[in-house]
C-alpha cells in the first residue's frame, strides 16, 4: 500500500469523529451559558446535547461509509460536513474569544485539533486524488457558509441562524 493510498484517507477521515467529541467534551460544562449570554434566544443543555449527538452519529456514518466505499460522491459530502465542523467552527471560537477578550468553551480544541486535522485532511485529500481539488474545495466552501452565518450573527448580532 503506498503512503497516499485510499486507505490512508480512510482512516484519516475515522479521526474526524474523536476530535468533534473531544471538542464537546471541552465545551459541555460551560458553552450553553456562554452562548446565552450572547444570544437573546438562547438554547438549554437538551438541547446542546441533541445537536452535538446527532452531529457525531452524522459524522461516526459519514466518514464509515466513506471508508466502506470510498465513494467520490461521499467524499465531496464530507468535505462539506467537516468544513462545517470544524475549520468554520474554529474560526467562530477564535473570533467569538477576540471579541470577548476571553476563553470561549471549545477555542482550545478548536485551535489545537481542528485547524492542524482540517489542514492535514485537506493534504492528504489532495494527494491521494480520489476527487479533483477544485470539487473538494467548492464543496468545502459551501459547507462552511451555514456556520460562519451562524458564527457572525451569534458573536456581532447576539441572534442566531438555527
Amino acid at each position: 500500500m503506498s503512503r497516499d493510498s485510499p486507505d490512508r484517507l480512510s482512516r484519516a477521515l475515522l479521526a474526524a469523529p474523536l476530535l468533534f467529541a473531544a471538542h464537546v467534551l471541552e465545551e459541555s460544562p460551560r458553552f450553553v451559558p456562554w452562548f446565552n449570554a450572547h444570544v437573546t434566544r438562547g438554547i438549554t443543555a437538551d438541547l446542546f446535547w441533541g445537536v452535538n449527538v446527532t452531529a457525531l452519529a452524522l459524522t461516526v456514518a459519514a466518514t464509515a461509509a466513506y471508508a466502506a466505499s470510498r465513494s467520490p460522491v461521499l467524499l465531496v459530502l464530507l468535505a462539506a460536513w467537516l468544513s462545517f465542523m470544524m475549520p468554520t467552527n474554529a474560526v467562530f471560537h477564535i473570533t467569538a474569544a477576540i471579541v470577548d477578550r476571553g476563553y470561549v468553551p471549545g477555542v482550545v480544541t478548536a485551535v489545537c485539533l481542528y485547524l492542524p486535522y482540517s489542514a492535514w485532511l485537506a493534504r492528504e485529500t489532495v494527494r491521494t486524488r480520489p476527487v479533483a481539488p477544485l470539487a473538494l474545495a467548492a464543496a468545502a466552501a459551501l459547507g462552511a457558509v451555514p456556520m460562519a452565518v451562524h458564527g457572525y450573527r451569534i458573536v456581532f448580532l447576539g441572534t442566531r441562524l438555527f
